[in-house]
């Protein structure tokens, strides 16, 4: 996404600003070529918008194909009759709010391709084929045929007659309004015939549907509550519209998008309210009510629309620009560890909220409540759900604004530090360690940050300690150790590699205090026997049965001819 500032100036004096991101065209990509006429047009989703609307047209901010049209939540839009071919399209997405000003994002653009083939058939909307008790007068309207520049229309009272409408072109429209009424009770047969200029559909089907009796149909409705385009609607509305004179009842649409009626879909009622339950917050919802009578149904019943309530957000605060959210901030833990030897473990969560629940989760999808505390004692590994949340009030509502996690408990333990390897380089030592356990562990020496790594480099002369610490919450392992320099004349590393410095490992007298060294072990890490070096030889030249040993820290053991003995570490280095 693109984040743009918008800056608000009131009588030069500068008010406020706020950061908003526009979003990316997801489908065609900006710059895309050889688009397809049919397609639909879809951008990344913003959070803490109430809905966008979309313009599209051949010049940047034009709106000659669509204008302005508002489509809800929805982040998809299929053009009505397509798009032209072999055009430059502009698309322009305005961010819609019902509590600031909406945000025009610059134009993104894409290139249509050139159409070489006769497009596709179509079928009515409605009426819809096999519909009965149909106004008289009603005005047919039927689905985008892919490709299609026009359309060819033929009704008849007999299948292929066209004694009504005989082969009219009505245009690149998606309606026709026969001049005079349809006969009543009467089978009318609709043929919609689809063309562009390489040619017509083919193997179109004949529809049909069945006028009512005489009669006149009733007028259409609006709503009295709440009203069309109001804002801050409860989550539980009562829908409340206008009676009709000579009704006998209404059907009811109602959508998230102008274009899918997602929550009811034509339902019939012979009153004139009703509660909607469970719409959700920070929503547009779309309704259109259509009055009906043995006529039929009124015609050409307009849509309206109604904003819910800004319920737990996310939602954009105008006075700050900042994104307010009545969620709770969480940082729960995938994995949480109960230590082996003090169960049950006792698990505290890092959140400040109103109200918390801690559930088990069983394989057959089942799951227990255990706790409604900010402590559980857990006693067994498994999986868990973890719930967090806020109450609110807003609109009259009382609503739970829920943070929930699933997260898995591992047995875990204390480390135990099993040997501590140092290796002296120059005048500063390197420190390993070997710990063993069922926890996950990090390290720190005198009280520095945790890492991961189980090695102290650069470590100086003297007393240091080291902590070991279990991340699923065990505990803390400490020792103390102390670094001092080995006796002069055991190097603390070699390099055998043939350029004639330090090449061998051996000792090396110093001018005072030297030892008489009888004979000198050597063994690798793990304290396996490597190699014997005695009074006459030149040193250990880094091999074992003459195979070169990897660069790593080794051990030595050195006797005296007082019987004295001395051990080390020291490296091998390639």
């Amino acid at each position: 996404m693109r984040t743009w500032t918008i800056y608000l100036f009131c009588l030069g004096v500068f008010q406020y600003a706020f950061s908003q991101d526009c979003p990316n065209l997801l489908q065609p990509l900006n710059g895309a070529t050889n688009v397809p006429v049919e397609t639909s047009i879809s951008w990344e989703n913003v959070v803490g918008v109430t809905g966008y609307i979309i313009s599209i047209g051949t010049t940047p901010g034009g709106g000659e194909i669509v204008n302005e049209q508002l489509v809800g939540s929805d982040t998809t839009y299929m053009p009505v009759l397509g798009l032209p071919e072999a055009t430059t399209i502009y698309v322009t997405i305005i961010l819609f709010f019902f509590d600031q000003d909406n945000i025009v994002c610059p134009s993104q653009s894409f290139t249509t391709q050139n159409v070489t083939s006769a497009p596709q058939c179509t079928s009515l909307v409605n009426p819809e084929n096999g519909d009965v008790n149909v106004n008289v007068g009603v005005s047919l309207t039927w689905n985008y045929a892919p490709r299609a520049l026009g359309y060819h229309i033929t009704i008849g009272t007999s299948p292929g007659a066209g004694d009504i409408v005989n082969n009219l072109d009505v245009g690149n429209v998606l309606n026709y309004n026969p001049p005079t009424n349809f006969p009543a009770s009467t089978l009318i047969y609709v043929l919609i015939t689809p063309y562009n200029e390489n040619g017509f559909a083919l193997g179109c089907n004949e529809e049909s549907f069945t006028t009512g009796s005489l009669g006149e149909p009733p007028d259409c409705t609006q709503l009295m509550s709440p009203e069309n385009g109001a804002i801050n609607v409860s989550l539980s509305p009562f829908l409340e519209w206008e009676p009709v004179p000579n009704a006998l009842g209404y059907r009811v649409y109602i959508g998230k998008t102008p274009f899918v009626n997602d929550i009811l879909d034509g339902a019939t009622f012979t009153t004139t309210s009703t509660y909607v339950l469970n719409f959700e917050s920070n929503n547009t919802y779309f309704v259109r009510i259509v009055p009906f009578n043995n006529a039929g149904e009124a015609e050409s019943c307009g849509q309206e629309y109604f904003s819910t309530i800004l319920g737990c957000g996310p939602f954009y605060d105008p006075d700050t620009g900042n994104l307010i959210s009545y969620y709770p901030e969480s940082d729960f833990p995938d994995t949480v560890g109960i230590c082996d030897g003090s169960l049950p473990t006792t698990i505290e969560s890092p959140d400040n909220a109103d109200g918390y629940r801690w559930y088990k989760l069983f394989s057959n999808g089942d799951e227990v409540l255990i706790s409604e505390d900010r402590l559980v004692a857990i006693s067994e590994n498994g999986l868990y759900r973890y719930e967090v949340y806020n109450i609110i009030e807003e609109g009259g509502e009382i609503l739970e604004c829920a943070f929930s996690k699933e997260f898995l408990v591992e047995t875990s333990s204390l480390a135990s530090i099993d040997k501590i390897y140092k290796v002296q380089i120059g005048q500063l030592f390197t420190v390993t360690l070997e710990v063993s356990g069922l926890g996950d562990y990090e390290y720190s020496v005198d009280d520095s940050a945790y890492t991961d790594n189980n090695f102290f480099v650069n470590l100086t002369l003297g007393t240091h300690t080291i902590k070991v610490n279990d991340k699923k919450g065990c505990g803390i392992t400490e020792t103390t150790i102390k670094l001092n320099y080995p006796p002069t004349g055991f190097p603390p590393y070699f390099s055998p590699n043939g350029d004639g410095i330090n090449d061998l490992w051996h000792y090396i007298p110093p001018k005072t205090n030297a030892l008489i060294i009888s004979v000198i072990y050597i063994y690798d890490r793990y304290g396996k026997f490597i190699t014997r070096v005695g009074r006459t030889s030149k040193g250990w030249d880094g091999n074992y049965n003459n195979n070169p040993m990897p660069a790593d820290g080794y051990w030595y053991k050195a006797i005296t001819n007082e019987g004295k003995v001395f051990t080390g570490y020291f490296s091998l280095l390639r």
